[in-house]
């Protein structure tokens, strides 16, 4: 049986769910979203979260401190530092002096946890990529480009570009285009002191801080719906099939017993799960924006308990989850992750065999990784579906925002 197409679930375009939005932009949407029963309540539950200070995820409550020392970073897993500043500079040579002001923030503002990963914009924080001189635009793109891996690129612009082939499918390019995010700079680009970068819209959201040689690249929300672009310029773009595909054989590699444990919930909506697991933008996930203060409690089953067949295919979904990384850093989360793996948990909801949709997490006192699949937004599928999935990383314990640091650096100064 063939699997599910998402042409098979694209809306008519005289249907309400976009005929009605057809000709906003995500200023205006964003204003008329307040009022509609599926994303109303869901902006007023984060409007209460987002004044919270931050102090960072944690899985019981209290945060543990010395996991993320502020030293050098040992000899090949250095920062791209020097890149990214010469394009931070280029890009501010560019900038209006009106320009600069709204793009710059001080280092540790609060503006950092104002990301958030729909279509519409809940917080109008730095410059909007489709308001701006493509010049502008391609600058602060280098600028991304310089922070990370060749292959993480590639990935944050080819779902830059299934935005922009989702919104012309429903017709609604002004909402959802290749260049509809946010841009934002934190501190002044420096070989030493903490700076950095923040691009956030319809399923991409990087928050990068580099501090001397270290680079901190998290909260990371990357998502597709649909997750290929069949027709036009780009065709042949796919997404997350080699994540998925390992998820489902590391499930299927585990001896019953094991599964049993791993297994939260054998449904993605399950009778048994308790009221709010299921949250109407985030779905399963737990790490999603504006979490960044949640108490997530581990789940599943120790890392330890897995043959190590399993335990390979753990590595290579942790690689493949910290991709994005530019070689040094990637290199050093690697080894910090592997350093917790006796603590590390795993957990499954839903299926994996054939297309069945489902959710995961991979949890340690110093990460968390999501994938989720999800029910559609723009197009029609009412249960969860393998062409619309969500993935999360975060760095429990304080370190979202390479806030951890920050504060070392400012202790250091006293």
């Amino acid at each position: 049986m063939p699997a599910p197409s998402f042409r098979d679930y694209l809306y008519p375009p005289d249907h309400p769910r976009v005929a009605l939005i057809r000709g906003l932009d995500a200023r205006s949407y964003a204003e008329a979203a307040k009022g509609d029963s599926f994303a109303g309540p869901m902006i007023e539950g984060w409007q209460k979260l987002y004044p919270e200070p931050f102090t960072g995820v944690t899985n019981d409550g209290v945060l543990r401190e010395e996991l993320y020392p502020l030293t050098d970073a040992l000899p090949g897993e250095e920062a791209p530092t020097s890149d990214m500043v010469a394009t931070a500079e280029k890009l501010l040579t560019l900038t209006s002096q009106e320009q600069r002001d709204r793009l710059g923030y001080p280092v540790d503002a609060h503006e950092w946890q104002s990301w958030a990963n729909p279509e519409f914009m809940q917080h109008d924080t730095g410059l909007r990529l489709d308001e701006v001189d493509p010049t502008l635009r391609d600058a602060a793109l280098a600028l991304v480009e310089s922070s990370l891996s060749e292959q993480g690129y590639a990935l944050v612009r080819n779902l830059m570009r299934i935005n922009g082939f989702l919104g012309e499918l429903v017709e609604l390019p002004e909402l959802m285009n290749e260049y509809s995010y946010n841009f934002a700079l934190y501190g002044v680009p420096s070989e030493s002191a903490p700076w950095g970068w923040q691009l956030f819209g319809h399923h991409v959201a990087l928050n990068c801080l580099v501090a001397g040689t270290q680079l901190v690249l998290s909260p990371v929300f990357l998502g597709a719906e649909p997750d290929v672009i069949d027709a036009g310029p780009h065709k042949g773009v796919e997404v997350f099939k080699d994540r998925i595909a390992r998820a489902r054989e590391l499930m299927a590699s585990l001896p019953d017993a094991v599964r049993r444990e791993a297994l939260s919930y054998p449904e993605m909506v399950d009778p048994a799960m308790p009221e709010g697991r299921v949250h109407p933008g985030d779905e399963r996930h737990v790490a999603g924006c504006f979490q960044d203060n949640r108490i997530i409690p581990y789940e599943g089953i120790l890392l330890s308990s897995m043959p190590p067949a399993s335990l390979a295919l753990i590595d290579r979904l942790v690689d493949d989850s910290i991709a994005y990384l530019p070689a040094g850093p990637r290199a050093a989360r690697r080894r910090e992750i592997h350093k917790h793996y006796a603590e590390t948990w795993f957990s499954w909801i839903g299926g994996w065999q054939s297309d069945e949709a489902f959710y995961f997490r991979i949890q340690s006192p110093v990460v968390i990784l999501e994938l989720d699949h999800h029910t559609g937004v723009f197009l029609s599928n009412d249960t969860p579906a393998p062409f619309h999935m969500h993935t999360v990383v975060r760095t429990p314990n304080g370190n979202d925002y390479g806030r951890a640091l920050v504060r070392q650096l400012a202790k250091d100064k006293k």
